[in-house]
C-alpha cells in the first residue's frame, strides 16, 4: 500500500476529495501541512485545489514559497511521482517545477462544469493508464485556468510530448486547448480539470479513475523516468 502525501495550504479546499480517491483505488492518504520540510515514507505527492493563502497576489504565488515546496521540490527531483490538480496545478507553475502560466479565463468567467478532455500523450504518471485519443468526462471548477505559455515552450511540450491532456471543446481560452501539463521527465503534472471529482458514474462519470490509476501505478507498468 502506498502512502501519497495530499498536501494542505491554508485556503486548500479539494484536499478530502483527493484523499478520497486515493483510499477508494486501495492506497493511503495523509495530509501533508504547509509548514513541514519533510516527505519521509511518502511515495507520491498531490497538490489539490482550492485557494491556498486565499490566491492573493495571483493564484499559487504566495504558495509556492511555503516550506513544503521545498521538499516537493527534491521529491520531484529523485523521480517521486507529483500530482497538481487546479489550484495545485499553478501553484507547480509558479514554483518552476512545470512551464507556462495560467491566466484568467476568457470573458472573466468562473468555470464549473463537465468538459471533455483528450489524452494527448501518455508518457506521464498521470495518463500512463490511458490511451492517445481516449476521451475522458472530467468536471473544471476555475476562474484563473487558461493555460498560456510563449512560442519556444509551446514548441518544446509539443516536441517532448508534456502536453498530456487537452479539451476537445475550449472553455477557457487556454493556448492550444492545453488542459494539462507534465514535465520532461514525465513524473510531475498538473491540469486544472479535477480527476478526483469524477470517480463515480453515480456522480456524473467514473473517468477520473484511469487518470489516478496512472498516478498511483495501479493495472498498469511501472513508470520509467524520460531521459
Amino acid at each position: 500500500m502506498a502512502r501519497i502525501g495530499v498536501v494542505v495550504f491554508p485556503g486548500s479546499n479539494c484536499e478530502f476529495d483527493a484523499a478520497a480517491a486515493v483510499t477508494r483505488l486501495g492506497d493511503q492518504a495523509e495530509f501533508v501541512w504547509h509548514t513541514r520540510t519533510d516527505l519521509d515514507g511518502i511515495d507520491g505527492v498531490i497538490l489539490p485545489g482550492g485557494f491556498a493563502h486565499g490566491d492573493y497576489l495571483r493564484p499559487g504565488a504566495l504558495a509556492r514559497f511555503s516550506p513544503v515546496m521545498g521538499a516537493v521540490e527534491r521529491f520531484a527531483a529523485t523521480g517521486g511521482p507529483v500530482l497538481g490538480i487546479c489550484n495545485g496545478f499553478q501553484v507547480l507553475v509558479e514554483a518552476g517545477m512545470l512551464p507556462g502560466a495560467l491566466q484568467k479565463n476568457r470573458g472573466l468567467t468562473f468555470l464549473c462544469q463537465p468538459t471533455t478532455l483528450v489524452v494527448s500523450s501518455t508518457s506521464s504518471v498521470l495518463t500512463r493508464g490511458a490511451t492517445i485519443g481516449q476521451e475522458l468526462v472530467v468536471p473544471i471548477n476555475h476562474f484563473s485556468g487558461s493555460y498560456t505559455c510563449d512560442d519556444e515552450t509551446h514548441d518544446e511540450l509539443v516536441r517532448n510530448g508534456q502536453i498530456v491532456l487537452r479539451y476537445k471543446e475550449n472553455p477557457n481560452g487556454s493556448r492550444d486547448d492545453i488542459a494539462g501539463v507534465a514535465n520532461k521527465s514525465g513524473n510531475v503534472v498538473g491540469l486544472m480539470p479535477h480527476p478526483e471529482r469524477a470517480m463515480s458514474a453515480l456522480l456524473g462519470s467514473a473517468d477520473g479513475m484511469v487518470l489516478f490509476e496512472g498516478f498511483l501505478g495501479v493495472k498498469v507498468a511501472p513508470f520509467v523516468l524520460a531521459h
